[in-house]
């Protein structure tokens, strides 16, 4: 193929092709960038559209522009970078990004399905829905950006919607997934759209008599401040953070404030918080997706006196031991869990694990583990996977120790 013919190909193709091809694929993510080819994000791994040929700076601007109004544009040129959300009918709904770098226009488009995925589909454990039952409190969604937050509580949320009869209040920035009125009335507002900030929407989100508040992200110490007034006045409260374990959420909200404050944050966090799911994405051991890591904090007296007390690193040895009474888990019993139901391999654990010799004992004993969490859908023992150096390669039974030499 010429240089002019595939110039033409560049300056021909629409942003829509680019993103069927993208759904077409399995893909999460397409990223648009000057003087690479259109790149996918499938489970994970980037990897370039066959066929089409470097975008020039024309070309990514052209292809952006094509889905903004021109409110949209004149914000993105004031601002250098816009976040905003758009739906292609009998495709999906996107969340896009569009940011300057090196002079020129970027992009990066996340499919959302306009499908809003059920409890058994994620493999949310039952105490995911004892939280969707509390009738007030502040439940917090965490884990890395990519780590299925934003589908996660679209599931709660739309959970709350069927079985409860509230009106559910939503911000963020931008709106991801959409809720029709089922049981509940649902107002969604989107930043920059429908409110000026966060701030601003939460200062007057009491004035709109919601029962269950969700705050898209918790970015900064006003949004934080306002969320646990929200729930401390006796409304469900859901919101985000972009932590990796319960430990790290809990000293994340009270290290925001200054020092002077710090006591009575730590009151106030242990009086309204009833949860905190953080979770991360692994790829499964067959190798067509991904699977979900969820650990589980959900706080009894005792660990409400430790947040308070300022002992939060003992809450940890809690969570081992509370998976049975109250379904908490730590990460590593997820992972555990996962390995010995064949979803993921021993090599993806222990490259995610903070605590290699826990999750080698965890795997060996099988105890700790979570039979009600994340199944593989069959019933059965999974086969085990090939080339572990591993109790099930060795034959023998699952939690059963290796005889002694």
């Amino acid at each position: 193929m010429s240089f002019d013919q595939q110039e033409n190909i560049a300056s021909q193709i629409t942003l829509p092709e680019l993103l069927k091809r993208m759904t077409d694929a399995g893909g999460s993510d397409l990223h648009l960038t000057t003087n690479s080819a259109p790149q996918v994000r499938v489970h994970g791994h980037l990897s370039p559209l066959t066929g089409i040929p470097p975008l020039t700076p024309a070309d990514t601007k052209r292809l952006a522009y094509s889905v903004l109004t021109d409110a949209q544009k004149h914000r993105f040129e004031e601002n250098l970078e816009l976040d905003f959300s758009f739906g292609l009918k009998g495709m999906s709904r996107f969340r896009a990004n569009l940011f300057n770098q090196k002079g020129a226009v970027g992009a990066v488009f996340r499919a959302i399905p306009y499908e809003i995925k059920s409890f058994e589909a994620l493999g949310l454990p039952p105490v995911v829905a004892d939280l969707c039952k509390k009738p007030r409190g502040l439940v917090l969604v965490t884990g890395p950006t990519g780590s299925g937050k934003s589908t996660t509580l679209a599931s709660m949320v739309d959970k709350i919607n069927i079985d409860r009869h509230d009106h559910i209040l939503t911000i963020e920035d931008p709106i991801e997934f959409l809720h029709n009125h089922k049981n509940c009335v649902v107002n969604q507002r989107e930043v920059a759209a429908d409110t000026h900030s966060f701030g601003a929407a939460l200062r007057t989100a009491l004035r709109q008599d919601p029962d269950i508040v969700l705050v898209g992200e918790m970015r900064d110490l006003e949004t934080i401040e306002m969320a646990l007034r929200i729930a401390e006045t006796g409304h469900l409260t859901f919101a985000t953070l972009h932590t990796n374990s319960a430990y790290s959420t809990i000293n994340r909200i009270i290290d925001v404030f200054p020092s002077a404050q710090q006591a009575q944050v730590r009151t106030q966090l242990s009086l309204v918080l009833e949860g905190i799911m953080c979770q991360s994405l692994l790829p499964k051991a067959t190798g067509d997706g991904r699977v979900m890591a969820l650990e589980i904090l959900v706080p009894n007296a005792a660990i409400r006196n430790l947040i308070r007390e300022d002992k939060i690193h003992q809450i940890y040895s809690m969570m081992q031991t509370g998976q049975d009474k109250f379904g908490m888990q730590t990460f590593n019993q997820a992972l555990a869990t996962l390995v010995h139901k064949r979803l993921i391999s021993i090599e993806v654990a222990m490259q995610r694990t903070s605590n290699a010799d826990e999750l080698k004992e965890l795997i060996e004993r099988g105890s700790g583990l979570n039979q009600s969490y994340a199944g593989n859908g069959t019933g059965k023992p999974a086969m085990p996977p090939s080339g572990h150096s591993s109790p099930y390669a060795q034959g023998r039974p699952i939690g059963q120790r290796p005889p002694a030499r």
